[in-house]
């Protein structure tokens, strides 16, 4: 009694997935704002106390949540299916993703290079969900290529191995890749899609603990918002990414370019705010209908954004 609810945060890398193991009750998190949040003592004024973990990508994350281990999670575009299949609830939108890419290694500088190609991604990831766009926007379809699924890690040994011709990865293994193999090319990312698509990552929970815990989600995404309104400040990038690169034991050189160009960096205030006026539950009626497109939903499947998107929680989260 009394303790400060305890926070197991798992994290794959600075600004990718991450979920949460909760010991006295309670939260999660992305490791820049968990990082900025711990270090500009906003988890304290809200009496939570938070520990970073790891976890390969966001279906891992929800099916740890699902068996109890974890209690919230960080997840990227592709995962968000299994929120409109009634896995888990969104309770923040954390920023608008720009750090998917497709690469190709030295025999395939163009997109339509990709035709009988091997090319290796993660299934139910934004890495799945790059690829199609990529390949749609020039009349290819996964038909047209040997599609290998692996995980992150796996992506990367392939890739600079030479066993794919080409990959849809996040960043920062796009970042490693790019950086180590000097003869491959980025052939596209998020932005190039924009007309069409968004890519988007979110803290997620279980719906039967938000009923038992509201009161420490909304502690918890008041802390991240107070945090994002720090993070998001390009003046405050370098701060930041020292803070991340300690907590990764990497050198900042390395995640400072992840922070400049790897997202559109909403403030919590902002998000507060396009709550408000309608325009986050546009960008999620967006990402559900690419979902339907991309045939990773069905028609049955579709619903209105509100039954998995908690804005009630994000409203009262952002009154500070």
């Amino acid at each position: 009694m009394g303790r400060r609810p305890q926070i197991i945060v798992i994290t794959i890398a600075c600004f990718l997935i991450m979920c949460v193991t909760i010991f006295q009750g309670v939260i999660n998190v992305d490791e820049t704002l968990i990082k900025s949040a711990r270090e500009l003592g906003y988890f304290t004024e809200e009496g939570l106390d938070v520990t970073l973990t790891s976890f390969q990508d966001g279906p891992t994350i929800i099916a740890a949540m699902e068996n109890g281990s974890i209690n919230f999670g960080y997840i990227g575009d592709g995962a968000h299916r299994l929120c409109v299949l009634g896995q888990a609830e969104i309770i923040g939108l954390s920023h608008i993703s720009n750090g998917d890419a497709v690469i190709g290694g030295p025999n395939v500088a163009s997109l339509e290079d990709l035709a009988g190609k091997t090319v290796a991604y993660s299934s139910g990831t934004s890495s799945e969900t790059i690829l199609v766009n990529a390949l749609n926007s020039v009349g290819l379809t996964m038909d047209d290529i040997t599609a290998m699924d692996m995980d992150a890690s796996a992506v990367v040994t392939a890739m600079l191995s030479g066993g794919v011709d080409a990959c849809a990865i996040w960043s920062p293994q796009s970042l490693t890749i790019l950086d180590e193999m000097p003869e491959a090319t980025k052939l596209a990312q998020n932005t190039d899609f924009s007309d069409i698509s968004i890519s988007l990552a979110s803290w997620i929970a279980m719906p039967s603990y938000l009923e038992a815990n509201h009161d420490v989600a909304v502690r918890f995404m008041r802390a991240l918002f107070k945090a994002m309104d720090y993070a998001a400040l390009e003046e405050n990038y370098e701060q930041v990414s020292q803070w991340v690169a300690d907590e990764l034991k990497l050198d900042v050189a390395s995640v400072l370019p992840q922070a400049r160009g790897d997202a559109d960096w909403l403030t919590g205030q902002e998000v507060a705010a396009s709550v408000a006026d309608g325009t986050v539950e546009g960008y999620y009626a967006l990402q559900q209908e690419m979902m339907l497109t991309a045939g990773s939903i069905t028609e049955e499947d579709v619903c209105p954004v509100g039954d998995y998107v908690n804005f009630d929680l994000m409203t009262e989260a952002g009154t500070y």
